[in-house]
């Protein structure tokens, strides 16, 4: 792929992920985020959260199914920031409009409300994560440690849909879709490791 091509498909990426947010701006403009305007800014943000962290997880599993297309590489980090972004935004919006800014109400929620606990959980999962994902970072970091750290993403991940499970109300279904998306991508890298490991067995064989 050419240069030019890449750098339409970031832009593309780049005007795919602001979407939720426009909406949301443009929703507020019109007055149309419904009866309950918090509660529809928390779950569009959670929403988006949780679908651009499983579209980031799932850049690595497509590369290595279709190496043709290995150029989407440099898409994860992009969509990575996209994910943090709009987590930070969730909690934003719980710290300003749910909790008022009351550190003692937050405190006692996340002592109290195992979503709250798992959902901040999830956000402080991904902010060391964001935090370094400049090259400067890798290269004082090194590689190796790098990866390490950034396996969390996977772990942030099943926190945030654990965290949307939980926040849903008894026998609402709406997480299903997003947790089967995210236990096939979980499954795939173990299984994409150990047919590459078949592969290169064979050919030393």
């Amino acid at each position: 792929m050419t240069l030019n091509k890449i750098k339409i498909l970031k832009t593309l990426v780049w005007i795919g992920c602001l979407i939720p947010l426009g909406r949301l701006i443009y929703g507020a403009a019109t007055n149309d985020l419904g009866a309950d305007a918090t509660a529809t800014i928390t779950f569009a943000t959670g929403l988006a959260t949780l679908r651009i962290l499983t579209l980031s997880l799932a850049v690595t599993p497509v590369r290595r199914l279709i190496p043709a297309v290995g150029w989407i590489g440099p898409l994860r980090k992009t969509l990575g920031l996209f994910a943090f972004f709009y987590a930070t935004l969730h909690l934003a919006t719980y710290v300003a409009l749910y909790a008022g800014f009351d550190v003692n109400a937050m405190a006692a929620d996340i002592a109290k409300r195992r979503y709250i606990t798992i959902g901040v959980a999830a956000w402080l999962l991904l902010l060391p994560l964001a935090a370094t994902s400049t090259n400067w970072a890798i290269r004082k970091m090194g590689g190796k440690r790098w990866k390490r750290l950034h396996k969390l993403v996977y772990v942030a991940a099943v926190f945030g849909v654990i965290h949307y499970w939980w926040q849903v109300k008894s026998g609402v279904l709406t997480p299903i879709g997003i947790t089967v998306v995210l236990a096939v991508l979980l499954l795939a890298r173990p299984v994409l490791d150990w047919n590459q490991r078949r592969k290169m067995a064979a050919r030393a064989a």
